[in-house]
C-alpha cells in the first residue's frame, strides 16, 4: 500500500516540477488533490490501522550496526574490517563524514517520508466512519508521538531542521516548497509540544502485549520528552560559542550561544514527570531473571543482568523495538566456543567490543580501575593464573590479563574474554564444565584465518541471550524485543540533570545512581569513593559527580547505542575519538604475544562532526538552507 501512495506521491511532484521548471528537495513531499489511494486507505478501520502501522514502520532499526550509527560511531564496537558487514559507520569517527555522501543521511533518508504519512494520517483519520472515539484518540496520539519522535531524531543529528507541521500542497507557490531551517531553540518547543500533546492521548500501558508490542504509551511519550530536553540543556545545544555563526540566509541565527541553566532546570522536571508516570505504569529494575536453572550468586547476578535486554516486555522496559533483529545481531557477536564450530554458516563473531569498553567497567569495588587504590592498574597488561575462588569468572587455572580480575558484576555480564566463563549456550548445570573462550591465535574463538573474527580479542556477551543455544549445525533462539527506553536510562539522566541544577549534589542526585548500583551489585557513590578512590571527594563536587554520572551512564548502558549521542550532547567526542581503537594481540598464540594492546583502527574527529553535514545537493536546489557549521 505504501509504495503505491509513494508512487503517486512521486509522480504528481515529478509532473508539478516539469510543469514549472523547478526542482524540490528530496525530504519536501506535497500532497496532490484528489488521489483516490489516499482516501482508499482511511476507507475503514482496517485500511486505516494499516496506514497507523506504515507510520510506525519508518522507526530505525536499533542496535544493528549498518543501519544504527551510534552503534559503530560510538568507539565502544569495532567490526572485522574483512567482513561482510558494512563499516560505513565507522566513518562517523574516522574523518570520512563528507558533504558529497554525507555518511548516515537521514536528511535524504526517510525521516522526512515518515513525518509526511503522520501528516497524512493526522489529516485523514477523522473521516473513517467505523472507528470508536476512544481508538481515534489513541490513534491520533500515537502519530502525534511518532511525527515528533522523527523530528526529534533529526534534531539530535542536525541540530536546526525544517519543521514540517502540514505537508505543503501541491498548488503552492515554489518559493513554500523551499523551506529553510528554523532555530534549534524553536524546533525543541515544537517538538516538547507534540509529546504533550500525545502524552494526554495515550494510554498508561498497552493491554495486550503479544499483539500490541511496541506500541507507544504515555510514559513513552513523557521519557522522549525527557530525553529531548535533556539533549536541549546540555553543551552542544546550550551556550556553545561554536555555533556563533550559524546564520541562516535571512541573518537569522539558528543557535543561542548563551547558556541558560533554566533548561536544565525544565529537563529535570520532566524526567520527574515521566518517572512518575512509570511508577503509575508499575515499571521498576529488572532484579530477577525468569530462567529457571540453580545458579551461585555470582552466576544469578551476571543473569539478571544480561537478562534485561531478554526477557520480553520485563518489568524495565519502558518502550521496546519490534525491528530489531535480535537473532542476527547474536550471530554476528557470538563467539565459537567450540573448535569444531569453525564451519557454522550461523557465527560471524566479527562485531566486537574495544579494549577501551573494557577498560571503562569499574572495579569490584565499584570506582573506575585508574582510580581504584587496590586495583593494579599499572600492571593491567600483565597476566597471572586464575585461582580456585575465581572459577566462576575465569576458567581456574587459565593465564589471564590482570584487567579481567576483580571487576564489577556488569563487565563480566558485557565482555566476553579470552580464557573467560561463558555461562549459558546449553551447559547450566554448575557440576558440568562450563563454557570458557579461548581466543589466542588458532584457538576456537581465535585467529584461525582472516575470517569471522573479534579484531580486538573482545565478544559482546551483553548481546546474547543466556538461553540461546548455538553449535556448528545448529541455532536456537527466543523471539525477543530489544529495548529502546528502559529505566535505568531514565534514572540515570535524571541524576544527571539534577546534579546540573545544584551547587553541590545532594541526596536527591545520588539516589537514582545509586539504585541502578545497587542492582548492578555495587555500593552507592559517596561510600565506594570515601573507601577505595585516590579521589575520595570527588562525589561531593558537581563536577565529580558530573564526571562520575558520565561514566555510570556509559557502564550501565554499554552496547545500547547510548554513549554515541551522550558524547556528543556533552561535547567530549573530542577528547573520546582522537585517540586510535585498541584491541589485543589476536595473532599471538601464547598469552605473552596476545596480550599486547595494538592499534587497531586510526580515529579522527573534529569540533565540526557533533553535527552532521547538509548534503552539498541540497544546498544547490534549496537556496533557503544553510550548512552546519565546518561544513
Amino acid at each position: 500500500m505504501r509504495k503505491q501512495l509513494q508512487f503517486n506521491l512521486y509522480r504528481w511532484m515529478l509532473i508539478i516540477a516539469l510543469a514549472t521548471g523547478i526542482t524540490s528537495c528530496s525530504y519536501l513531499d506535497i500532497i496532490p488533490d484528489n488521489i483516490p489511494t489516499i482516501d482508499m486507505a482511511f476507507a475503514d478501520r482496517a485500511s486505516a490501522e494499516k496506514y497507523l502501522f506504515t507510520c510506525y514502520s519508518y522507526i530505525p532499526a536499533f542496535y544493528h550496526p549498518d543501519s544504527d550509527p551510534a552503534m559503530l560511531g560510538s568507539g565502544e564496537i569495532h567490526i572485522f574490517d574483512g567482513g561482510r558487514n558494512s563499516r560505513a559507520n565507522l566513518g562517523l569517527i574516522t574523518g570520512e563524514q563528507n558533504v558529497n555522501e554525507p555518511v548516515a543521511n537521514y536528511w535524504d533518508g526517510y525521516m522526512f517520508n515518515a513525518i509526511r504519512d503522520c501528516n497524512i494520517f493526522l489529516e485523514k483519520v477523522d473521516g473513517v466512519h467505523d472507528l470508536s472515539q476512544d481508538e481515534l484518540k489513541r490513534w491520533k496520539g500515537e502519530v502525534i508521538f511518532l511525527k515528533a519522535y522523527y523530528h526529534y531524531l533529526l534534531l539530535r543529528a542536525y541540530g536546526p531542521i525544517p519543521l514540517m507541521d502540514e505537508n505543503i500542497e501541491v498548488s503552492a507557490p515554489a518559493e513554500a516548497m523551499a523551506v529553510g531551517r528554523i532555530p534549534f531553540d524553536s524546533c525543541v518547543n515544537y517538538v516538547n509540544n507534540l509529546l504533550e500533546e500525545s502524552a494526554g492521548m495515550l494510554p498508561l500501558k498497552v493491554d495486550k502485549e503479544t499483539t500490541e508490542a511496541g506500541r507507544v504509551t504515555k510514559s513513552v511519550a513523557l521519557t522522549i520528552r525527557a530525553q529531548l530536553l535533556t539533549m536541549a540543556a546540555s553543551p552542544l545545544f546550550n551556550g556553545n560559542i561554536d555555533y556563533t555563526n550559524v546564520i541562516d540566509r535571512n541573518g537569522v541565527s539558528l543557535f543561542n550561544v548563551v547558556a541558560d541553566p533554566k533548561k536544565w532546570e525544565r529537563a529535570a522536571k520532566a524526567c520527574q514527570d515521566a518517572i512518575e508516570e512509570t511508577q503509575l505504569a508499575k515499571r521498576k529494575l529488572y532484579e530477577d531473571s525468569k530462567i529457571n536453572y540453580y545458579v551461585n550468586d555470582v552466576l544469578k547476578l551476571q543473569c539478571n543482568l544480561k537478562s534485561i535486554l531478554f526477557d520480553r516486555w520485563n518489568e524495565e522496559v519502558i518502550w521496546g523495538s519490534t525491528r530489531t533483529d535480535v537473532r542476527w545481531i547474536q550471530t554476528q557477536v557470538m563467539p565459537r566456543l567450540e573448535a569444531e564450530w569453525t564451519l557454522s554458516s550461523d557465527l560471524n563473531g566479527e562485531v566486537c567490543p574495544t579494549l577501551e569498553l573494557a577498560e571503562t567497567f569499574y572495579s569490584e569495588n565499584g570506582v573506575p580501575i585508574e582510580e581504584d587504590v587496590t586495583f593494579e592498574y599499572s600492571n593491567r597488561y600483565k597476566t597471572r593464573q586464575a585461582r580456585e575462588e575465581e572459577k566462576w569468572y575465569v576458567k581456574k587455572g587459565e593465564e589471564t590479563a590482570i584487567l579481567h580480575f576483580n571487576r564489577e558484576p556488569r563487565f563480566y555480564a558485557a565482555i566476553g574474554f579470552d580464557r573467560g566463563i561463558w555461562w549459558g549456550n546449553g551447559r547450566f548445570d554448575l557440576e558440568e564444565e562450563l563454557y570458557y573462550l579461548q581466543i589466542r591465535a588458532g584457538e576456537a574463538a581465535g585467529l584461525r584465518a582472516w575470517e569471522r573474527l573479534s579484531q580486538t580479542g573482545y565478544f559482546c556477551k551483553k548481546l546474547v541471550d543466556p538461553e540461546t543455544i548455538i553449535d556448528k549445525d545448529n541455532f536456537t533462539s527466543k523471539t525477543n524485543y530489544f529495548p529502546l527506553i528502559r529505566l535505568a536510562d531514565l534514572y540515570l539522566m535524571y541524576s544527571e540533570v539534577l546534579n546540573e541544577t545544584k551547587a553541590a549534589p545532594d541526596a536527591e542526585v545520588y539516589y537514582y545512581i545509586d539504585e541502578v548500583r545497587r542492582r548492578a551489585g555495587l555500593k552507592g557513590v559517596v561510600e565506594s569513593w570515601k573507601n577505595y578512590s585516590n579521589n575520595p571527594n570527588k562525589p561531593l563536587t558537581q563536577k565529580g559527580m558530573r564526571e562520575i554520572i558520565h561514566r555510570e551512564r556509559q557502564i550501565e548502558l554499554a552496547l545500547e547505542g547510548k554513549s554515541f549521542w551522550d558524547l556528543r550532547r556533552w561535547k567530549e567526542g573530542l577528547l573520546k575519538w582522537n585517540k586510535p581503537i585498541k584491541g589485543w594481540n589476536i595473532h599471538g598464540d601464547t598469552a605473552e604475544d596476545f596480550y599486547n594492546p595494538i592499534v587497531i583502527q586510526r580515529c579522527s574527529f573534529s569540533t565540526r562532526d557533533y553535527l552532521w553535514p547538509l548534503k552539498e545537493y541540497d544546498l544547490i536546489v534549496n537556496k533557503n538552507l544553510c550548512q552546519n557549521y565546518g561544513w
